[in-house]
This record gives C-alpha cells, structure tokens and sequence, in this order.
C-alpha cells in the first residue's frame, strides 16, 4: 500500500447488511503450517485465509527450503518440507520482524537441523506476551540458547528430550511451543496449565495426523509421547471464530444484520451467550450463523475476559463499541493483557464514557490485577458516537475503531488500516459488501 492507501475515510451511520464469508483461523493456520516443518513428507493445508501472518510464514518456510504452492481449490496450499536448510540471517530478520510467530520454528528447526535463529519479534502491541516462557520451554528440552545482537541463536548439542513442564499461565504460544517441540523429542513430555483453545485443539489434529501421539486430560494437562518420524498431513483448518465475533459487534453496533459464512457455533458458545445477553440476535444454520439487531434497546453487562472456555480477550474489543449503545453500565474486567483497554481513549474522543480503573472489577483471576496497569472499564451508554480521526493501535482495537467509525454519525478517517490485513482476510471488499460508505483518498469504493 501507498502512504495514502493506508489512510480510510469512513462515511458513518449506515447499517452494515449482507453475507460474509471466514476462513481457516489467523491463530491456527500460521502454526499449521509451521507444524509442516516436521513432517518427511508434503502436506496439505485447506480454508487458509489471504493475510499477512500466512504470507510472513509462507516466507520463512520458503527461506528455508520447504516448497509452498498454491493447491487446485481456493484456500489451498501444498507443503513439501523435504529439503530443509538453514537460512540467511538477514533474509529471516527481513521477513520476520513484524510477527511473533517465528519463535514457533525453534522446536522444528532443531529437530530438522539441530540449530534456529530467531530475530526481534513483533506483534500487536497490547501488553506483555513474555517470550520467556517460549526459551524457558526449550531449555527443558535441552536446547541451549545464545543471545547475540541481532536476535537468539539455539542448538540441541544432545537433542531434545521430553520432560514436565508447567506453565505459570496458561499461554497459547508457549502451548504452541511444547506442541511442536514436543512431538519428536526422545521420551514423554507432560504440560500442565497448558492452554485449550479451539486452535490448540485443531493443532493437535493436525499433529496426530502426522503420526504424533497426544492425549489431552480435562485438566489442562497434555502428555505427548515423541515418536521418531513424523509424516505429512491433509486438513481443513477450522474457521476463525474471533474474526466471525468482530462481524457479529460490527452489526449489533451498526444495527444491521450480517450473515457469516462459515462461523460455527461450537467454538463461539460463550459469546454467543454474552450477545445474546447484550440483546443481540443470531440464527444458526449448517453453513454459518447470521448476526442482527433486533431492535429496541441493548441491555449493559458484566463481562470479564479470561482464556478458553471463557470470553476471548480478543472478542472484548469489537463487543466494547457496540455497548456504548448499550443502556445503563457495563463493566469490563481484562484479565489477559494488560494494555488492551488503551484504545477506549479514541472511542471517548468520539462521544462515548469509557472510565477506566486499575482495580480488578471482577471476580476472575487476573495476571495482572496487582501491578498498577489500566484493565477495569466502566461503560456508560447510550452515546452518540461522531467521526473523529483515528489512528489504529493494534489488530482487533483497528477493526474496533472501523465498526466505531461505521456506527458513528460523519466522517471518520481511519489512519493504519494495513495493520488489520495481519487478521482480517479482504476486509475492504467485505466492508463494501456489507453496503458501508467507505473510500481510499483519491479512489472511491463505495
């Protein structure tokens, strides 16, 4: 994109109707092909959405050695691993420096080539995601790590074995992590507090496919017994339930009615029930879930975040803009991440009252709730929201502020907009599909 190109106006005030369609999941797609790494033989990944995280992994394999190539359906991409070798340091930092999933390759590299590089990682900038727990996790297996100027280099002079290892939380990338490391280490690993979500579940689908054995206690305890040889996989990825919740706030705060093809009902339970609650309604079919506003007035909440089976952090923000139309208070307790309130502040400047708190306003445990951090939201509501300009700060706050900018009266020019290509797959076609009154300076597309 052109500077300009990153730059939205956003004419708001229009509801958002129409049918939409989610793919495979930004946060099991990327590990699954990661996870190809692994294998003596090619695989196949299905439903793969179009966005930056598949393209920054895609190259990474490639750099490499492994052969990635488009398949005979849409979505499809065909992986051969058989000739794995090490990559330039340069070309890895080059192509890496602006996602966190490269720190995943640790575990298959070792075991391919018995040495990884891994630079400075990126991500959204919401709080803190340690990757202590990614090196303390390699430790355990044996791997010795080195911290050089331009990133962390591991070898595994004596391999990696299994080992116990119990996470102090139950983080999805240090599950990842284990995951992936675990499944040809010598022996049995055993994680404890291990992370749940539906993407690890579906990470482990794909693992078992390749002949790894992995069994998961109701626990949260995994044990995973590492086999010699692994082979490839085919498999469809599961859709992405957190892009599926942000059209589904995107209608309820435009009151408007989206039809979400492919989102399913079983990965999204516990929102649902808490859209519900709002006053939101949906219908579920075989083939996806339509999302509306009923009418009348939508009803404030108590609501805080936590990890599967709870409500999804990554589904508060979107949610959060459609209750500055709610009636009454609602309260949010973030218990995941400590900064991810920060984008409220652009919704104030818009006509909504957000206060935020330091306290834990809630019962649930909090990693943070002791150490001073803004993650307690008080919501007053109905307001008005206005255009305003805004400047997007992470993933899901940008796609926040595009359905605030969307529900508010006027224009709104939206600065950053690239950044939501990271999770949102074609979400510019998608919103003019959905009838907003959007433009790029310069280029009208609705």
């Amino acid at each position: 994109m052109t500077v300009n190109d990153d730059v939205l106006l956003v004419h708001g005030g229009t509801p958002l109707e129409g049918e939409i369609r989610v793919r495979g999941a930004k946060n099991l797609v990327p590990k699954a092909m990661v996870a190809a790494l692994l294998g003596s033989a090619p695989s196949r990944l299905r439903n793969v959405p179009d966005i930056r995280d598949v393209r920054v992994v895609r190259g990474l394999l490639q750099l490499h050695g492994v052969t990635v190539r488009p398949g005979e359906e849409p979505g499809e991409l065909l992986l051969d691993p058989t000739h794995v070798e090490s990559a330039n340091v340069a070309d890895i930092d080059a192509h890496a420096g602006s996602s966190r999933i490269p720190i995943l390759f640790c575990g298959p590299l070792l075991h391919r080539l018995g040495h990884a590089f891994i630079p400075g990682l990126g991500g959204c900038d919401i709080g803190g995601r340690p990757i202590d727990f990614h090196f303390d996790v390699l430790r355990q297996f044996g791997a010795v790590i080195e911290k050089r100027a331009d990133g962390q280099y591991l070898e595994a002079p004596k391999g990696l074995r299994g080992t116990k290892i119990r996470l102090p939380y139950p983080s999805v990338g240090a599950t990842e992590q284990v995951l992936l490391t675990a499944v040809l280490a010598e022996g049995v690993t055993e994680l404890s507090n291990a992370a749940v979500e539906p993407e690890i579940e579906d990470l482990i689908c794909v693992l078992q496919k390749m002949g790894a054995i992995i069994a998961m206690d109701t626990d949260r305890t995994i044990r995973i017994t590492g086999v010699d040889k692994l082979g490839g996989y085919t498999h469809r990825a599961l859709p992405d339930r957190l892009e599926a919740a942000s059209w589904a706030s995107a209608a309820l705060a435009t009151e408007g009615n989206i039809y979400v093809r492919g989102a399913q009902q079983r990965s999204m339970m516990t929102f649902l029930n808490t859209y519900r609650k709002v006053g939101g309604a949906f219908e579920i079919d075989d083939e996806g879930i339509r999302f509306w506003h009923p009418g009348g007035q939508l009803k404030s909440i108590a609501l805080e975040t936590d990890v599967h089976p709870g409500f999804q952090t990554d589904w508060q923000q979107p949610l959060v803009v459609a209750l500055t139309q709610a009636t009454g208070l609602s309260i949010i307790h973030e218990t995941v991440y400590e900064s991810r309130l920060g984008f409220t502040s652009a919704l104030n400047q818009m006509g909504a009252h957000i206060q935020l708190y330091r306290e834990c306003l809630g019962g649930s445990d909090c990693r943070f709730g002791q150490r001073n951090f803004l993650h307690s939201a008080v919501v007053s509501g109905p307001t008005r929201l206005q255009g305003a300009d805004l400047v997007i700060p992470d993933l899901r706050g940008g796609f926040s502020y595009l359905i605030a900018a969307l529900a508010a009266q006027g224009t709104s020019r939206v600065h950053g907009i690239d950044l939501i290509n990271r999770g949102y797959e074609n979400f510019m076609e998608k919103l003019t599909e959905l009838g907003a009154k959007v433009e790029l300076p310069g280029k009208a597309l609705a």
